[in-house]
């Protein structure tokens, strides 16, 4: 039976870096044991962080204490994503599999084996961002050595550790800002207009034609889209809130999703993650009974042809509104 991308990915690492290295072993798993799903301390993969469980990573490097306690130094995600197409948002679909290490202190890797796409470097700017936010380290790579260098580097002195992980995130995160000047010029503002985005002192809005059908329906993947742009913008602007608008939705659907959704780990990143408010339509302020009746119209329409036009006329008309602020966030008991 031929290997599945991710199983490949997986022994491509331990075959490059080692399945011992040092002090330091190998946590890894048969794709089809599922063993991966279980909380790394269960024996699993799974980091979990104040009570929420992030995504399974596909291994990671373990030191033993003196007790013979496992404790994590390195959880490593990797995707094929480069040769499978993934040119756009799909390749930050993975980033949260290995925050929940990141989260708990550890270092965190999101490995992209290379292929004929070219890595987003947004990657870059959130990854830079956790790792100044949160616990741990982040790191994104498309190259084994550096993994390499990283695990053996865990092994040594901690200051030599730490010199080449803030060394080599600023070389990337500058990477990151060459492209965002060549983008949108260094201007926020410009990113802001074509990234559906509002951006305000304390706070920012992103907002997507997120419906309900997209968390339901078995074939699709919306909750791993939608929780990458999330990490996406809630890493970008690190000083602010962020509300993740989805104005084709209302507060019943979100209800129907919180009571049906328990057990869905995506749902539960997208309603747990600290200072991240999802709101629908009405959560806003003043919106058009037009404009109100439009998108509830449109609330279970895959969004093509005419439909996305009509969309796109009630979407624009909301940024507008809260840009200017005859619109704004209401009920929001966080505020």
């Amino acid at each position: 039976m031929a290997l599945s991308s991710d199983e490949i990915i997986k022994r491509e690492i331990v075959d490059h870096v080692g399945g011992k290295v040092g002090d330091l072993s190998v946590r890894a798993f048969p794709e089809e044991s599922g063993q991966d799903q279980n909380r790394f301390q269960d024996g699993g993969l799974t980091f979990s962080h104040k009570g929420t469980d992030y995504g399974s990573c596909d291994l990671a490097y373990i030191r033993k204490n003196d007790k013979g306690e496992e404790n994590a130094v390195i959880a490593i995600e990797g995707t094929d994503a480069l040769n499978r197409g993934s040119g756009g948002n799909a390749q930050y679909q993975r980033f949260h599999h290995a925050l929940g290490a990141v989260k708990n202190g550890i270092i965190g890797i999101y490995y992209l084996r290379p292929g004929k796409l070219k890595l987003r470097k947004d990657l870059y700017a959130m990854a830079y961002h956790a790792t100044k936010l949160e616990r741990g380290c982040y790191l994104i790579t498309t190259d084994l050595d550096r993994i390499k260098s990283i695990v053996e580097l865990c092994t040594k002195d901690k200051r030599e550790l730490q010199k080449f992980i803030t060394s080599y995130s600023k070389q990337h995160y500058n990477e990151f800002l060459k492209e965002f000047d060549s983008k949108y010029n260094s201007d926020w503002n410009e990113f802001a207009k074509k990234r559906s985005t509002i951006i305000k002192d304390t706070y920012v809005i992103k907002h997507a034609a997120r419906m309900r059908r997209n968390f339901t329906d078995g074939d699709q993947r919306a909750g791993h889209i939608a929780v990458g742009e999330m990490y996406l913008s809630k890493y970008f602007f690190i000083d602010k809130k962020l509300f993740y608008l989805w104005p084709r939705m209302t507060r019943e659907d979100i209800e129907y999703l919180d009571i049906h959704k328990t057990s869905d780990k995506e749902w539960h990143l997208l309603r747990n993650e600290p200072n991240v408010e999802v709101v629908t339509i009405d959560n806003i302020s003043n919106v058009p009974l037009t404009t109100k009746r439009e998108l509830h119209l449109l609330r279970d329409s895959p969004l093509k042809g005419v439909k996305l036009k009509r969309y796109n006329i009630c979407k624009e008309t909301i940024h507008k509104g809260l840009v200017s602020g005859s619109m704004s966030i209401i009920n929001i008991s966080s505020m």
